[in-house]
């Protein structure tokens, strides 16, 4: 099956009985030198583990087993899982993972610990939670890589100020550095969604926060977002917290989206006891 072809992809799916669900965003890269760029962004080593999300007929899945020591497939669709496993099997540097990333993940870093490297061509309906999921939860690979939709991109680097800016902006850019790779258009998929799609690089942020901290970080952030209209006073009820932002000197006649992503660091430091690293 040649993975470029759009026709070759259809006769295979159609051989296999396999009918592609939209609700799970199922769009196949067909763009061989996309491919190739988002391995070279990626940089898997030799002695890495790799990630791999929604690896789809395994375009990529097989160059990455090629350049990393083990390489850790996340797939939902049962069919594709069958097709993979037959494609590759006897590959000793693949394992898969059958079902929903969000549910899986944890349970595959407890037991096989955590990915030195993770790679995902994401499902726009699920991308910010699967993205987030991993932040939250503190995990900080070596690099990150996602082709995701555009405007979602634009939400992760967006700085303040601007519409697109969010509680997701304020945690990707506090615990990462999160860099633009330039986009895919429509036809380097199959099937061709209805929108832009960007690549996006994450490497780990100096600084970033950790345990407690982390978790009041988030949930700040989600508290100050929760109505993007209404001023910091008007959303924000806990003593503790308006003490912190007195304390602080930060006005609450200010909008979320006029609040710096450090200055939430700043304040789940302060709410925690927690020193400055």
């Amino acid at each position: 099956m040649n993975p470029d072809s759009p026709a070759d992809i259809r006769a295979l799916l159609e051989e296999r009985g396999l009918a592609l669900k939209k609700r799970w965003g199922q769009n196949f890269l067909v763009n061989r030198g996309a491919r190739q760029r988002l391995i070279e962004i990626l940089g898997p080593r030799s002695h890495e583990t790799v990630w791999e999300i929604g690896p789809g007929l395994g375009s990529m899945t097989e160059m990455l087993t090629r350049a990393s020591a083990r390489v850790i497939a996340f797939e939902l669709d049962r069919g594709l899982c069958r097709y993979l496993e037959d494609t590759l099997r006897g590959v000793t540097a693949f394992t898969l993972v059958p079902g929903d990333f969000l549910d899986t993940w944890k349970s595959i870093m407890e037991e096989q610990g955590a990915p030195d490297r993770i790679l995902g061509n994401l499902p726009y309906s699920s991308a910010s939670l699967m993205i987030a999921d991993i932040i939250e939860s503190g995990v900080r690979p070596t690099r990150m890589v996602f082709t995701v939709q555009r405007e979602l991109a634009d939400r992760m680097a967006s700085p303040p100020g601007r519409k697109s800016y969010s509680s997701f902006s304020v945690l990707c850019q506090t615990c990462f550095n999160v860099t633009g790779r330039g986009d895919l258009q429509p036809g380097s998929f199959y099937p061709v969604p209805d929108v832009v799609s960007s690549i996006v690089e994450m490497t780990p942020a100096p600084g970033a926060p950790e345990g407690e901290v982390l978790k009041v970080f988030s949930g700040l952030a989600r508290v100050f977002f929760s109505s993007r209209r209404k001023t910091i006073r008007n959303n924000v009820k806990d003593g503790a917290v308006l003490g912190a932002l007195a304390e602080e000197g930060i006005d609450l006649g200010l909008r979320a989206e006029q609040i710096a992503p450090e200055v939430f660091v700043r304040l789940a430091r302060r709410l925690t006891g927690s020193s400055s690293p």
